[in-house]
């Protein structure tokens, strides 16, 4: 069963070459539905080869397979190689999953869409490049899945590009990422230079064997973690996620929320025997995740965009997860990461559902009440919330909590990591209640006169006032002015069953990993074979934080109920401009690169044009040069170069007659 591996990311490759060759003639919907079913065979052929590693002893857990020889030279040797392992074969399951479910939902939510083919051209080409990124058995062919599923983002969030704002959006994540890539080169050179290979297995042997430095493992772990930092979103790399929502919301889903952002974390989970001898590189990292969980947290409390919420909530989110990597509680890391696939991937197709049934209004100061007109969209979106908050049973209480957990019991300011990420949790309990409350309780605001007024005339006007009622500025997309009879609808099957499907997902995803008793973390001991194991502390221990942690929940569900569905504090007391600007961090980032830094890069460029091209074309000019009076004695005369001949020739014996010793 194992050797069906190489049948996962073939079926998405299949679905893109055919729908390049006959995408356009089969259109709508025919060309949604084979993508959307090599989706499902990719499901499928994961199924089987998790039964098969599934039924053979824990030793026996990882199986390679090499299709060809890549590259080979000196010594040097890559080949295009799969490992199936309990790692790889966890990411594959919820990719081809949780993408299987968006492949359906993305049929009814694209339908009319002029390219409708070409969105799942993308589509099935960023699932294979991110299969190829999960199953890789070696670093350099995880690069080449790495760089893949970069140009698909770019071209998903930058699908509708005659829309300026969408265009520079992809330009932006395509940009940011590549800041993060040199990271991850880097570390592949330094990894190479000290054991002479780019193998996982290989380098796990190194490891073991002690023939990485502690100060090299240091190194190497913090490239990998630039690398992370891009792909994943985290400070100082994180400003391309929230502008990236200007895709289609499906791709807000499947790349945004369930799969390509959790590439870094990924990483750094299978390169995690490296990181276990790093050091205080951990400190590092575990420091920036909860961070950057705070500060994206704080930036979604003041945003009204229905997606950049959940964008910010995704940077957040994935905040935690690098806490735990930074703990050592790697395990979590990646419970959390599956929960959150089923959760946020969920929580964004909601988005889109209420997108789709307010015709294409974002903005939530626009709705209230849809309730009663997207019942089922409500309670769907409803399991997201419970689950995001923290609440249990629901899935995201286990796998948060787990987190805090390691946190709590890490020896270096564990305490301090878990104050931090306990806030965080506040937060993100009021932030998406707040989000339910706008946009499905409380008064239609559609119905309003003030809601059917223009909207501004740009989007840097609406942000002027983050802290205001907003009743005069609402949808700063330009569509404001809606029909006094309008009525918001539920969505189609399409997008509905993948939303039933996922609410149960986040409701039982908790039941991968129960922390409090050993023989029930299912999925830390099947990631046994490949990652370390882990002890966040007793059984006591471990109920009374997650106490603490369900009371948080519950303090930040009621402070947004009192906030913003009884109003008796005004919002602006949380709506804080810091927040809505997003810390000022990306303004300062387009103060910097357009003043002080563009000078800067002057600088570079002039050094590059006069000094070092200027050297390489001085070379080439000298050597032109030569040539050009050197051809002069090429003639083509056969008597010029007799005459040459002959002068040598005498020139050589007046040499070695004068050399004669009388």
């Amino acid at each position: 069963m194992e050797e069906l591996v190489w049948l996962i990311p073939t079926l998405p490759l299949a679905g893109f070459l055919l729908l390049v060759a006959f995408g356009r003639r089969m259109g709508e919907p025919a060309a949604g539905w084979l993508a959307s079913a090599m989706m499902a065979g990719s499901f499928a052929a994961t199924v089987v080869v998790f039964a098969g590693l599934f039924n053979e002893p824990e030793s026996h857990r990882i199986f390679t397979q090499s299709l060809f020889t890549w590259i080979a030279v000196d010594g040097f040797e890559v080949s295009v190689g799969l490992l199936a392992d309990p790692l790889s074969i966890t990411m594959a399951l919820f990719v081809t999953g949780v993408g299987a479910l968006i492949h359906l939902y993305s049929i009814g939510y694209m339908h009319g869409d002029k390219d409708f083919s070409k969105f799942f051209i993308y589509m099935n080409l960023f699932a294979f490049s991110m299969l190829v990124l999960v199953l890789a058995d070696n670093l350099l062919l995880t690069f080449v899945g790495w760089e893949g599923v970069g140009t698909c983002s770019y071209l998903l969030i930058s699908f509708w590009f005659t829309d300026e704002q969408n265009a520079v959006a992809g330009k932006k994540a395509f940009v940011t990422n590549r800041l993060g890539d040199v990271g991850f080169m880097l570390g592949t050179f330094v990894l190479w230079t000290t054991i002479g290979s780019i193998n996982y297995l290989d380098i796990d042997a190194a490891v073991s064997a002690e023939l990485i430095a502690g100060v090299t493992a240091t190194a190497i772990a913090l490239l990998f973690f630039i690398a992370a930092t891009g792909k994943s979103a985290q400070i100082p790399l994180f400003v391309w996620l929230p502008d990236a929502m200007a895709g289609p919301t499906p791709v807000s889903a499947l790349i945004h929320a369930a799969t390509m952002v959790a590439a870094g974390v990924f990483l750094l989970v299978r390169m995690s025997p490296v990181l276990h001898e790093a050091a205080w590189a951990n400190d590092v990292i575990a420091w920036v995740g909860v961070i950057t969980a705070f500060v994206a947290a704080t930036i979604a409390v003041a945003q009204n965009d229905i997606k950049k919420v959940l964008a910010f909530s995704t940077i957040s989110q994935l905040g935690y997860m690098f806490l735990a990597i930074g703990t050592g509680a790697y395990a979590a890391a990646m419970f959390h990461m599956v929960t959150h696939a089923f959760f946020k991937a969920l929580l964004f197709l909601g988005a889109g559902s209420v997108i789709h049934g307010m015709d294409d209004r974002q903005d939530m100061r626009v709705m209230g009440g849809l309730s009663k007109f997207m019942p089922l969209t409500t309670i769907t979106f409803l399991v997201g919330w419970l689950a995001i908050a923290g609440v249990p049973p629901f899935s995201g209480f286990w796998s948060k909590d787990e987190i805090l957990a390691s946190a709590w019991a890490f020896d270096s300011g564990g305490a301090a990591l878990w104050v931090i990420g306990l806030v965080t949790a506040l937060i993100t309990a009021f932030y998406m209640s707040r989000q339910v409350i706008m946009v499905f309780y409380g008064r239609p605001h559609w119905r309003d006169e003030t809601a059917r007024t223009p909207a501004p005339a740009s989007l840097s006007a609406a942000a002027e006032n983050p802290g205001g009622d907003g009743e005069a500025e609402l949808d700063v997309d330009g569509l404001a002015r809606l029909p006094a009879d309008y009525q918001p609808h539920e969505s189609p099957w399409q997008m509905t069953v993948p939303l039933v499907f996922l609410s149960l997902l986040a409701v039982v995803g908790g039941v991968l990993n129960l922390p409090f008793l050993e023989e029930l973390a299912l999925l830390e001991n099947w990631l046994e074979p490949v990652t370390l194991p882990h002890e966040a502390g007793s059984g006591a221990e471990l109920w009374a934080l997650a106490s603490a942690a369900t009371a948080i929940a519950l303090i930040g569900i009621g402070s947004a109920t009192v906030i913003y569905q009884r109003r008796r504090v005004s919002r602006e007391l949380v709506e804080r401009r810091l927040f809505s600007k997003g810390w000022y961090v990306d303004i300062f980032y387009s103060w910097f690169t357009g003043h002080p830094g563009r000078r800067f890069f002057d600088a570079i460029r002039w050094f590059d044009e006069k000094v070092i091209d200027g050297a390489a074309n001085g070379v080439a000019g000298l050597v032109r040069r030569s040539g050009t009076a050197l051809r002069s004695l090429q003639t083509g005369y056969v008597r010029n170069y007799a005459l040459g001949v002959a002068f040598g020739t005498v020139l050589l014996l007046v040499y070695f007659i004068t050399r004669i010793q009388v």
